[in-house]
């Protein structure tokens, strides 16, 4: 009698679809995971309906890979649901991670958000002011309620692991389905990548200087960056000294800084705070005039050194700033 393969689900809420595509990446080792499992849940890619999870057993899949924020009703219930259906739950990616891109949106209130998208927008036409509601029409479906913040995963469900990046490399979603077959797990609440920051696979680390000294910072458009020199000496803010090794230097391998999507290193409690103390020790300046004027050339600070990791951070939302 053939064994039956573990279950696992892929699922996203809140999120760009970056997280599933970097599944399909894996190319032919997408073969090898589909032989191990039995994915019954992955409505992006295959013909699933939220009644077929509905009649699964509790904790009968192995494993649920969910991407994306949390925003709306919906998305709740769906995270609630496969977290009740699932032995694991593995918040995959930067969006469930830490909050995301999507997490920005905690800069302003909902009711500004709902404004500016159906009526203020330069492309929108809306003469009547129609304003989705969530009130249930006679016989129809109701809306999904749009929530008043965007929260990571583990703020509405108990989380087991973490894989991080913007989105995950093939070889780290490969490495965590194996570590979940395999059974060999690590602590829970790890996040699946190496605990070190990004300096450290850096291919440019030989030729950061010992000690940097900046009288402005610049954005990659203002100058042609040199393909061999630190980008930090460059005067270019990149976020490699606050961000989490594991996704090999892909962007700056492309000549292009960090922008900080695996999250801070292991034992860092919030990303920007770390960025932010790492930039603020690279001004040269004793004088408190021309140090506003370096710090003032950094464009949009919390879009900057909270891109990813606003929700997780100790500033949250738009309150506290």
């Amino acid at each position: 009698m053939t064994q039956e393969k573990p279950k696992i689900v892929f699922y996203w809420c809140a999120s760009c679809g970056g997280c599933e595509e970097a599944v399909v990446d894996l190319a032919e080792g997408i073969l090898d995971v589909v032989a191990a499992v039995d994915i019954v849940f992955w409505p992006v890619a295959l013909d699933f309906k939220r009644r077929d999870v509905e009649q699964m057993p509790d904790g009968s899949i192995l494993a649920t890979f969910l991407n994306g924020a949390v925003r709306t009703s919906e998305q709740e219930e769906m995270a609630e649901l496969l977290r009740r259906k699932s032995k694991l739950l593995v918040a995959f990616g930067s969006c469930s991670h830490l909050g995301g891109i999507p997490g920005l949106a905690n800069l302003f209130t909902r009711e500004s958000i709902l404004q500016a998208v159906y009526f203020d927008a330069p492309t929108t036409e809306n003469p009547n002011r129609v304003m989705p509601g969530s009130r249930q029409s006679k016989g129809g479906p109701a809306l999904p309620y749009f929530s008043n913040q965007v929260r990571r995963l583990d703020e509405v469900v108990e989380v087991d692991y973490y894989v991080p990046g913007c989105p995950p490399l093939p070889k780290i979603i490969s490495q965590a389905v194996m570590k979940l077959l395999d059974g060999q797990l690590p602590e829970k609440g790890s996040v699946l990548a190496p605990e070190e920051g990004l300096c450290t696979e850096c291919p440019r680390k030989d030729s950061k200087p010992e000690k940097i000294a900046l009288k402005a910072f610049r954005r990659p458009q203002d100058i042609l960056i040199d393909e061999t020199q630190c980008l930090l000496a460059q005067g270019l803010l990149c976020m490699g000294p606050a961000t989490r090794a594991g996704c090999e230097a892909a962007c700056i391998k492309g000549n292009m800084p960090c922008s900080g999507c695996c999250g801070a290193p292991g034992r860092v409690r919030d990303q920007g705070a770390k960025a932010l103390s790492a930039i603020a020790s690279l001004v040269d300046s004793k004088d408190e005039h021309e140090i506003d004027q370096i710090l003032a050339s950094i464009a949009d600070p919390v879009g900057t050194f909270c891109r990813y990791s606003l929700p997780a951070s100790l500033l949250q939302n738009r309150r506290n700033i």
